[in-house]
């Protein structure tokens, strides 16, 4: 499915050869059959003499309405360009020619119309010979010219068939799966409700779909989908479509919104864009000029910054970073135009080349010219790079997503990227080939924060030598990641030894704690009161007391000491051959007392008490009033 824009000066019969093309008269509004002007966009459609069905987009041609022709042009296959025989070339003749070579709308038909208005064969032969030297080194220099008269139908037939050979070569608009329908008209139709209008692009719609109106992300569900007036259950790429939407009002959606899947595309107030400026302007582009920007249907006042100059001299080219006041839905490669409010004129235009800068850039940076020069020129590994290198960790279908490449070839460039090294896998290390879902990040943004994480682990060992480590959650808060990242980035850390886990806490490995000389003198002497009186030793606020905390809590870490709450501690080795002890009591007698455990070990009651409820908590025994059995076999 392909569509076709017209585009002309005011009055060059735009209007009446759709009619006399399709039987369709574009022209809706009252005002328009008044004037006999069109206003704003009009639609239609007609069937090729090769079978293909193709709709047309009718833009205004008035300069006062250029504004609205441009949020209907940039969705188009090919343009229908219309040159009056009477008039010839014209201001916007040369405007709309502009615009179309700034979108680099691929190819075209001229139509010389009102040829039934001239007598003189030569003057017609004229008239192209003038248009033959406009179209020179623009998108239009092959195209056709075809006489017509739209009031005779001269040449109607002949126009059909050099529409129909444009359009043979073309490839079907790429299904990438991420559709997007730019809204260039919104109405209500009496028992269905909220209906827009676009040109869908990148992916298909589906009656019931859930989808989102961005930038507001309002989310609806799709009630119906129409193409020229047919009900359908699936649109696909290319073609102009009508979606019913419910449980939205008209006054929610306006021209320039998108539709799309809920999460598929993320709205942004700044782009980073390769920007040329017509030649046949008289002023420069100068830094911080506020412009009116024209992307999809959308119309944005903005403000744009030069990067890597003060200002470009009409017919240069240069890098701009455009600052928006409202939210653009936009992706790599888009192309977009840029006008100057007031007196209204078309500065020139260009693509995106970023969508969604981290930043704002610093203005005569090397680096990051460097860096958009390789997202407008390069390869498709080295666009997923540079995608992958604005969002640090993502998922491989975001990345993709983020460079608008085609998905087959991204992903065999993700896959090379990943044997070469420069991709790191994240998740299913061992998969191959990896899912969509599967997270990854560039060997640049690894090695960052590998050593990162690294070194906040070092620093804690080094604040506090006598803890075995970090916990892990500790860890997490300090680097600010997602649980999904930060879970899959440490694994991965610690699958290649760097780092490793002792239950809830993160070391490094091989990290252990050791005394120095004094501490482990003070160690000594307090094991030596366990030594004197292993069965009543010294409660914990007197070992803190006795060495410090952090030793005693070392001590802890080591196994050396166990505590036992509230307050009883321990030898790791006493404890064991206590515990030992009463299970062989238990064994030999079926139950016994805290009393009688009290005698066996010659201790205090408080002693007891504390190993007896540990050992309950354990699951080793069992209370019954005031005895206990094993409760492990």
């Amino acid at each position: 499915m392909y569509v076709i824009g017209t585009a002309g000066h005011v009055d060059h019969g735009k209007s009446t050869l759709v009619q006399a093309l399709t039987g369709i008269h574009p022209d809706r509004l009252k005002e328009e059959r008044e004037r006999e002007m069109t206003i704003d966009l009009g639609f239609a459609w007609l069937v090729l003499p090769s079978g293909e069905e193709i709709g047309i987009v009718d833009v205004p041609g008035h300069r006062d309405f250029i504004e609205n022709m441009l949020a209907g042009i940039g969705g188009i296959d090919a343009a229908l360009f219309v040159i009056a025989a009477d008039e010839g070339i014209m201001p916007q003749t040369r405007e709309h020619l502009a615009i179309l070579d700034i979108l680099q709308v691929q190819g075209g038909v001229i139509a010389l119309t009102k040829i039934d208005l001239i007598s003189d064969p030569e003057w017609l032969n004229l008239v192209e010979e003038d248009i033959r030297s406009v179209l020179m080194n623009t998108v239009l220099e092959t195209a056709p010219i075809i006489r017509v008269s739209s009031r005779t139908l001269q040449g109607i037939p002949d126009l059909l068939k050099s529409l129909s050979d444009c359009l043979s070569d073309r490839p079907p608009r790429p299904d990438l799966g991420r559709p997007r329908l730019p809204v260039d008209r919104v109405f209500t139709m009496p028992g269905f409700g909220t209906v827009i209008t676009g040109t869908l692009s990148d992916g298909s719609l589906h009656t019931g779909d859930e989808v989102e109106i961005l930038p507001s992300r309002l989310h609806t569900r799709i009630r119906g989908l129409q193409t020229h007036k047919r009900m359908e259950d699936t649109a696909i790429p290319g073609s102009r479509t009508a979606v019913n939407i419910s449980g939205i009002n008209v006054d929610q959606v306006k021209r320039g919104d998108v539709i799309a899947y809920p999460g598929s595309f993320k709205p942004s107030q700044r782009i980073d864009v390769r920007f040329h400026l017509l030649p046949d302007l008289i002023h420069a582009l100068k830094h911080d000029t506020q412009v009116k920007l024209f992307l999809g249907a959308a119309e944005i006042s903005s403000r744009v910054r030069l990067l890597g100059s003060e200002e470009l001299l009409p017919g240069e080219e240069g890098w701009l970073q455009i600052e928006l006041d409202s939210p653009v839905v936009a992706t790599r490669g888009d192309h977009y135009i840029l006008r100057r409010p007031s007196p209204g004129e078309t500065l020139g235009g260009g693509i995106v080349v970023d969508p969604h800068p981290k930043k704002r850039h610093k203005r005569f940076s090397e680096e990051v010219i460097n860096n958009l020069d390789t997202l407008t020129r390069g390869t498709p590994a080295e666009i997923l790079i540079q995608a992958m290198l604005n969002l640090n960790v993502a998922t491989l279908q975001d990345v993709i997503v983020r460079s608008n490449l085609d998905q087959n070839i991204a992903k065999i460039a993700a896959q090379e990227l990943i044997t070469s090294g420069q991709f790191i896998l994240l998740e299913n290390f061992e998969q191959s080939p990896i899912f969509p879902s599967t997270l990854l990040t560039s060997k640049t943004y690894w090695d960052q924060l590998s050593r990162k994480i690294i070194q906040e682990v070092d620093d804690y060992h080094h604040k506090y030598p006598l803890r075995r480590g970090i916990s892990r959650e500790e860890l997490k808060s300090r680097l600010k990641l997602s649980p999904r990242i930060y879970n899959a980035v440490l694994g991965r850390i610690i699958s290649a030894n760097a780092l490793q886990e002792n239950g809830t806490l993160v070391q490094r490995a091989g990290y252990s704690i050791t005394f120095n000389s004094q501490q482990q003198r003070a160690v000594e002497g307090l094991l030596a009161r366990f030594q004197a009186s292993p069965f009543s030793p010294p409660t914990t606020k007197e070992c803190q007391a006795d060495v410090g905390e952090d030793i005693y809590n070392a001590m802890v870490d080591l196994r050396i000491l166990m505590p036992i709450p509230p307050d009883v501690v321990f030898r790791k080795q006493d404890y064991d051959m206590m515990i030992s002890e009463v299970i062989d009591l238990l064994k030999s007698r079926s139950t016994i007392t805290a009393a009688e455990v009290r005698d066996h070990f010659n201790t205090s009651r408080r002693y007891v008490l504390a190993l007896l409820e540990h050992m309950d908590t354990q699951g080793i025994t069992e209370r019954e009033g005031d005895i206990r059995h094993l409760k492990i076999k």
